[in-house]
């Protein structure tokens, strides 16, 4: 049976392998879902509103996705090209700068979500 005929489920179960996959073989996948289980925990904490929980879980999902991006590009690249090539590096470099910018945009929402919520501690 192919895969078409096995309906959408299966596709499900292709995204769920993709998603195990990344987390057995990524640590940094592994540390972005700890510092999202953090933030996640600092949420309850602090007892966020809805605008700001929703603003904490756009900036995690960036990350997760972007992370996990990164990782399916590398592999392409690795696959398609696997010795050394200035070209594969130049896509690596850029698919890994895609992270970096979600984590410092993830971190500006963090300032902007936790900052004020810290600074009611100390008053």
């Amino acid at each position: 049976m192919s895969d078409k005929r096995k309906g959408s489920l299966f596709g499900f179960s292709h995204a769920w392998d993709g998603l195990k996959a990344v987390v057995r073989t990524e640590l940094n996948f592994r540390i972005h879902l700890i510092a999202a289980l953090g933030v996640i925990s600092a949420g309850f904490v602090f007892r966020l509103t809805v605008l700001k929980w929703i603003m904490v879980l756009f900036a995690i999902g960036l990350v997760l996705v972007a992370e996990m991006l990164n990782t399916a590009v590398e592999k392409m690249i690795d696959y398609l090209k696997p010795e050394i090539h200035p070209q594969a590096k130049a896509i690596k470099d850029l698919a890994a700068g895609a992270v970096l910018v979600s984590a410092l945009i993830a971190v500006a929402v963090g300032l902007f979500v936790f900052l004020p919520e810290l600074m009611k501690l100390f008053k």
